[in-house]
């Protein structure tokens, strides 16, 4: 049974006329007599009464005409939405991303590629680099926002920001009054970083800066969010090195100073398969190129 065949027979089920039904067509009549012949073979039963006076639905064909009609308007959708995945105005993209991105200017760049692509799903989840190199590599996500670029072979990435890191200290500290903070300075301080599982690349560059500056740190607490670091300085817990970006997450009790003589940078990338063809990738790092 072909979709042809159906379509010939719902037309001829509206007109109950060859020839009328031939011309809607834009056929002779004979290929719609015979297109109906083969498709009353393929059903196995007769579904026109014909005469020299009228052409009639059989019971079987009455039965047929309903159901042709669902299955060609449902074909007619699927081609559809198969042309509007194609072309990028339907279909779903499934963003991973770090909790820095949230105040990078993902989500207000998420805001305009859905006000762009209403009919498109969108999905988010909060998961940290590795977690999202996974995901990327077993197809369960279509792009990563992460804070590394040291990604498998499989995957391309595409540096978005490259920030310095700010000292975050708690509202009452000395240092919070100074208009710079040397890393130096922070050397006897109990410090809150983030956590070499959650993120290695973050972990070690946090500890390079202090390097420079001729100290380890003393790690009371490890945590696996950046929101969470700047949560517990507000509350007097340490203090810590952050990205640029968090000042905007607007925490009472927690103060953002410029760091002094520090050159290292905190960056975020864009990570996505290299083999995708999802078109709404690439139409999403348009949007967060638009707002630089």
């Amino acid at each position: 049974m072909e979709l042809r065949h159906l379509r010939y027979f719902t037309v001829l089920a509206e007109e109950l006329h060859f020839g009328r039904a031939a011309r809607r067509l834009a056929i002779s009549q004979p290929p719609l007599s015979v297109a109906i012949r083969q498709l009353e073979e393929s059903v196995g039963a007769q579904l026109f009464e014909r005469s020299s006076k009228a052409v009639r639905l059989t019971p079987a064909g009455q039965a047929l005409q309903a159901s042709a009609q669902s299955l060609l308007q449902a074909a007619q959708e699927a081609a559809t939405e198969a042309r509007q995945v194609a072309q990028g105005a339907a279909g779903r993209l499934r963003i991973g991303f770090v909790g820095s991105m949230l105040y990078r200017g993902l989500p207000q760049a998420l805001v305009r590629f859905q006000a762009a692509h209403p009919a498109v799903r969108v999905t988010l989840t909060e998961l940290n680099s590795a977690e999202q190199m996974t995901e990327l590599l077993h197809d369960r996500l279509d792009i990563g926002f992460a804070h590394t670029h040291q990604v498998p072979a499989e995957l391309d990435c595409r540096l978005l920001v490259s920030e310095p890191f700010v000292a975050c200290l708690p509202m009452g500290h000395a240092l919070a009054r100074k208009r710079t903070v040397a890393v130096g300075q922070l050397k006897d301080e109990p410090f809150v970083l983030f956590s070499r599982s959650a993120s290695p690349d973050y972990h070690a560059r946090i500890l390079s800066v202090c390097a420079d500056a001729g100290f380890y740190p003393e790690v009371r607490m490890q945590v696996r969010h950046w929101l969470a670091v700047v949560s517990l300085v507000s509350q007097g817990m340490g203090v810590a090195l952050v990205p640029d970006a968090m000042r905007r997450c607007a925490l009472p009790g927690a103060v953002f100073r410029p760091l002094a003589g520090s050159g290292r940078q905190s960056e975020a990338y864009a990570v996505w398969h290299a083999a995708s063809r999802n078109v709404l990738v690439p139409r999403l790092l348009q949007e967060l190129a638009a707002q630089d």
